[in-house]
């Protein structure tokens, strides 16, 4: 398995990105700095990226097996994914909601990034004819444990082997800031997806009021996998560029059911003194509870008519 320390001790993987990939503005401004990291803002559009980044041939090594048992959550990956599926499918059992609001009726449902498949059996229980797509070969192994071989596909996006407009539903779940080209991602996205189709995406927002609140400690700034932190400007830019339109964005399913033992480990990304006043909790930590910090966005989005 990769550690996060390998990676980062190794300059030769990192490339520098002189540009915004949104607009390509080369102006922008230093967010802050961490260790070899800089959270920039492009000054033109104001996307939010990370340099420098891995190399593209060296960042699928992110998500082996040390990605989804991690032993630094909190920087890279999750304590154990595999374990926490109640709580995922809880999550998704809510999430669902705002697919069958804007494509009543299943039909066929694509999931990118659908890791170990717990989003593929929630809708495989509402009757879509879901099938996930998942780079990670390692936690892929786990999604056709659970849903069937046949509905998970390893690879990457760009070389999925499926026809245009296969889909009447994509999602994506917390997949798109991990995306180096997020433009020609979502290009091949709307290739797939009917022309009266879906687009449900979930990503972070950068602008939350949480998110500035907390500033550089913010949960979500793990930079080796987050390049990119969008907010409602710069996603609804993002997807307008690509033929999408916006036609809901919502934090309000952007929450999840997260155990006691989770907020204990986030608490010390605060501070360390947090530990020691949490350890009382510790009995508690497999006790779960729904969570919303409202710094997450849930989007629905139709491709525009061509033309339009």
């Amino acid at each position: 398995m990769t550690s996060q320390s390998d990676l980062l001790s190794d300059p030769t993987v990192f490339v520098p990105v002189e540009r915004c990939t949104l607009c390509g503005s080369a102006g922008r401004e230093l967010k802050f700095r961490e260790g070899r990291f800089e959270v920039m803002t492009c000054a033109d559009c104001g996307l939010v990226y990370v340099t420098p980044r891995l190399r593209p041939d060296v960042l699928p090594r992110v998500y082996d097996e040390g990605y989804w048992t991690s032993e630094g959550p909190k920087d890279r990956g999750y304590a154990d994914y595999r374990s926490d599926a109640e709580l995922y499918l809880k999550t998704f059992r809510r999430r669902i909601s705002i697919l069958e609001r804007h494509r009543p009726g299943p039909g066929r449902l694509l999931d990118v990034g659908c890791a170990a498949g717990f989003f593929l059996e929630v809708a495989l229980e509402r009757g879509w004819d879901a099938v996930g797509l998942e780079p990670s070969a390692d936690i892929a192994a786990s999604a056709r444990e659970r849903v069937g071989a046949d509905r998970v596909h390893v690879g990457v996006i760009e070389e999925a082997p499926f026809p245009a407009r296969s889909f009447d539903a994509i999602t994506m779940w917390d997949v798109l800031e991990h995306v180096p080209d997020p433009k020609a991602f979502m290009l091949r996205v709307g290739e797939l997806l009917e022309d009266d189709g879906v687009l449900i995406l979930e990503t972070q927002n950068v602008a939350s009021r949480f998110a500035r609140r907390m500033g550089p400690r913010w949960q979500h700034y793990k930079h080796l996998e987050h390049l990119y932190h969008f907010d409602p400007t710069t996603i609804t830019r993002l997807l307008g560029e690509v033929g999408f339109e916006v036609v809901e964005n919502t934090p309000k399913l952007g929450g999840k059911y997260v155990t006691v033992g989770f907020i204990r480990e986030r608490a010390e990304r605060l501070s360390r003194a947090m530990r020691w006043l949490l350890l009382p909790l510790a009995p508690f930590d497999r006790c779960n509870f729904y969570v919303n910090l409202d710094d997450e966005m849930v989007i629905a989005a139709r491709k525009r008519p061509a033309g339009g």
